[in-house]
């Protein structure tokens, strides 16, 4: 007679054949020990890629093709972890542009039962047509999806504008690369004002803007672009802020800063003549190019408690 099943399994295990859910088991069939092999239903995948919901999952999110391609210079994850975002905080971001950072924090926070507050440019009364432009293109985009980009509130931030959110109530204020454009609008001592106003005590103020070489002397309205380090803490101190942490997430040693359309002769803007000129097919942009995005600084700081 044919061996018991239990002494062929403890025969198959000195073996080595694995039984299990995904595995094929070989059962023998018969005193003569032929077998049938029997395909064991395998369970699916679980689901590939980060967490929904957690930042990871943001940053590589497909809304997000287009914009994919900076993350190696701009590095978003290590930038916004570096200020401690948290996905329940209420966030204002000054100057948002065309939203490269809003279509990250959007989804993220809204994800996470936060709120995004987007303080635009100050439009009315002879503004810059393009930056209006831009304006209404931001919020026609950032709104056309309210599943992904959640409940956007939009403020603005200018020479004579309100409030950018209420009083003490943002966890966190984000001021990204436009110290230098404020300082030629002569309104760079209100956005630190104006940000303090936002925060709620204990709140944090996330800086990165292009970084003059200290020896360097300050233009006041930072044509160029790029602004000292040691002044951009002034700033804050006279506003009140706390100084935390400075970190060099962000920084480019190949950025020489001499530049002959300013910052912005780097990559994005990738300028080839002056702003408001035709663009120059003849300029040779493989220097500035191998440079990539500019060398920039990365502060945090804290209103105190």
């Amino acid at each position: 007679m044919g061996e018991s099943w239990q002494g062929r399994q403890q025969v198959a295990s000195r073996r080595g054949v694995l039984f299990g859910a995904s595995a094929a088991v070989l059962i023998g069939l018969g005193a003569c020990g032929r077998g049938k092999a029997v395909e064991e239903p395998v369970a699916e995948d679980a689901p590939s890629g980060p967490p929904v919901g957690s930042l990871e999952w943001a940053i590589a999110g497909p809304w997000r093709a287009q914009d994919r391609d900076r993350d190696a210079d701009r590095h978003p994850m290590e930038t916004l972890r570096f200020f401690g975002l948290q996905p329940n905080m209420t966030v204002v971001d000054f100057w948002p542009g065309s939203g490269w950072y809003t279509e990250i924090l959007a989804p993220y926070l809204a994800r996470g039962g936060g709120t995004y507050y987007a303080a635009g440019f100050q439009t009315g009364g002879g503004d810059d047509p393009a930056q209006s432009a831009l304006m209404a293109a931001f919020q026609s985009h950032f709104t056309a999806d309210r599943k992904l980009y959640g409940d956007l509130k939009f403020s603005a931030f200018g020479p004579t504008s309100g409030p950018v959110a209420p009083a003490g109530s943002a966890d966190l204020v984000l001021f990204m690369r436009n110290i230098h454009a404020w300082m030629a609008a002569g309104v760079s001592e209100k956005a630190f004002s104006d940000a303090y106003a936002a925060l709620r005590p204990g709140g944090t103020l996330g800086i990165e803007q292009h970084r003059l070489a200290p020896d360097e002397d300050q233009d006041p309205a930072a044509a160029n672009g790029y602004v000292q380090e040691a002044f951009v803490r002034q700033l804050a101190a006279e506003a009140g802020f706390v100084f935390v942490a400075s970190s060099e997430i962000n920084a480019n040693e190949r950025d020489t800063k001499d530049h002959p359309f300013g910052v912005e002769t780097l990559p994005p803007r990738s300028l080839t003549a002056a702003r408001g000129e035709a663009p120059d097919p003849e300029f040779d942009r493989k220097k500035y190019d191998a440079i990539g995005e500019s060398d920039r600084m990365t502060l945090k700081f804290r209103k105190p408690e």
